[in-house]
């Protein structure tokens, strides 16, 4: 990150992704965590994820607040401007992670009386873990503004895509074959679109760090194509 003559802008610059970096370890604590709920059964574990969803909430409201009054009274430009533009729509990206662990708890909680396929559980906590490392992944370049880390990570969500397709097409047949699995079977399916939908939030997350550094995201096209990120009035 470039200096300034004023160390105060620093000094505050600092303070916006030290505030994202507490909330992106929430956040990945909330989702590692869901999974621990999920195969353990614990109610306990899902109950304090979904309790801690308030957290990360506040840290959002903070992150809000900080970006407003840089915008304020700074008035940056060129890269400073993408960095705290930036900052906004990865906290939103990390704010939405989390309500999909929550979801995801909350659901875990309603399975407990079910009749879950164990395969189908292993399936959905080995999704899990692909995309809870591929958090830590990004976030760990976010911090040290690494770019080529970012992309790797970008690349991943297509491996995440087919795990989810896999997984949906095996809790559909688990339906079909005994329908004492429907029940379960259904909330299995809502778990596995809320992880690989934070999948897509980390996918959002790696080109948000290649657009602080470069101004853009990646030259590859996606499947999922996320350039309303960087227009200037696109929703977080």
């Amino acid at each position: 990150m470039a200096e300034h003559t004023l160390k105060r802008f620093d000094e505050e610059l600092e303070r916006l992704s030290a505030t994202i970096s507490e909330m992106g370890g929430l956040a990945e604590s909330q989702l590692a965590q869901s999974l621990v709920a999920l195969r353990e059964r614990d109610t306990e574990v899902a109950e304090q994820v979904i309790g801690d969803d308030a957290r990360v909430d506040a840290l959002d409201i903070a992150v809000q607040e900080q970006t407003v009054k840089l915008l304020a009274l700074r008035q940056p430009m060129a890269v400073d401007l993408r960095v705290i533009l930036s900052s906004i729509k990865i906290a939103a990206a990390l704010e939405r992670i989390a309500d999909y662990a929550k979801n995801t708890a909350k659901r875990s909680m309603l399975l407990t009386q079910g009749t879950a396929p164990t395969a189908a559980v292993n399936g959905i906590d080995r999704l899990g873990r692909l995309v809870r490392t591929a958090l830590k992944d990004v976030l760990d370049a976010f911090a040290q503004g690494d770019v080529a880390k970012a992309h790797a990570v970008w690349e991943r969500d297509e491996e995440i895509d087919q795990v989810y397709t896999g997984l949906f097409r095996e809790l559909l047949t688990y339906m079909m074959e005994d329908p004492r699995t429907i029940t379960a079977c259904t909330h299995l399916l809502f778990m596995a679109k809320n992880i690989e939908r934070a999948g897509d939030h980390v996918t959002n997350i790696a080109e948000l760090v290649s657009f602080r550094s470069t101004g853009h995201g990646f030259d590859e096209a996606r499947p999922k194509g996320s350039a309303a990120l960087y227009a200037t009035g696109a929703a977080s």
